[in-house]
């Protein structure tokens, strides 16, 4: 693997996402829903829907009259339609840039987990209220790297000290856009109004160091990504870092905390 695929991360297998941080973003996710409030019987659509947990949420608790999920991965498309079955759910391949979706098409867009990655955010949220009726709903969400997601804060900060080079790697410098005022900025210059950013924190408890590590060796992700491009003893040195860095309870589970900022916006009219 290459230092590219090492800065992009690999996003083919559904099954490792979730194990590595899906299982974290679905209570996120639920809290998202919820704050939103939107009104049962709207149109939906998930940008960059990946394995599926915003579409389910938005199925289990938003009332939709229909959502369609889109993502870039074929891999990640299939695993959410073959996962999250209802006759008002639909899923595409498509690029969060250039949506298949016709002008004010529909009545809320979201995206969880995707927007710095993209590479033009201000292009993103303006192709996406694009696609909003007017009064319709634009919204976010993204981890804190920088900060409040301490499994990968943790994780930079060993693998920074285990080789240096992991430092221009590390998500926490490398998207400055996942803060409450370069999104609401974002959104603003998008000519949405009501802009309103959050942030929402969540337990993220691990059984054991192995619940903690094995799903860095997974490939799906960046820092699993990164993983992949050690050699053998750099990846022990590694794993020894993070041993005595995470706060171990007396039962051997580790508890830490995941937070993800949010944004939304209204379409004027």
């Amino acid at each position: 693997m290459d230092e590219t695929t090492a800065v992009t991360g690999s996003w083919t297998d559904g099954d490792r996402y979730e194990r590595y941080v899906g299982r974290w973003s679905r209570p996120v996710a639920q809290r998202f829903v919820a704050e939103l409030g939107v009104p049962a019987g709207r149109r939906w659509l998930d940008v960059g829907c990946g394995t599926g947990v915003l579409t389910s949420t938005v199925l289990d608790h938003a009332a939709p009259a229909s959502v369609l999920g889109v993502d870039r991965s074929p891999e990640f498309v299939a695993h959410a339609a073959a996962h999250v079955v209802d006759p008002r759910v639909a899923f595409r391949t498509a690029d969060a840039l250039v949506l298949p979706v016709e002008d004010a098409a529909v009545d809320v867009v979201v995206s969880g987990l995707v927007l710095n990655f993209l590479p033009g955010h201000p292009a993103a949220v303006a192709e996406w209220r694009r696609v909003v009726a007017p009064g319709g709903l634009v919204a976010a969400y993204v981890w804190d790297y920088a900060g409040g997601m301490e499994l990968m804060r943790l994780f930079w900060a060993a693998a920074t000290r285990v080789t240096l080079a992991a430092g221009s790697l590390d998500e926490g410098a490398r998207f400055p856009v996942c803060a409450p005022g370069p999104l609401g900025g974002l959104f603003r210059g998008a000519g949405l109004t009501d802009v309103v950013t959050g942030s929402i924190d969540v337990p993220t408890v691990f059984a054991d160091f192995d619940d903690y590590w094995t799903p860095f060796l997974g490939g799906t992700g960046h820092a699993p990504a990164y993983v992949a491009t050690l050699g053998r003893d750099d990846r022990t040195a590694l794993r020894e870092a993070l041993r005595a860095d995470v706060p171990v309870r007396d039962d051997g589970s580790i508890a830490l905390t995941a937070r993800a900022w949010t944004v939304r916006g209204r379409v004027p009219g």
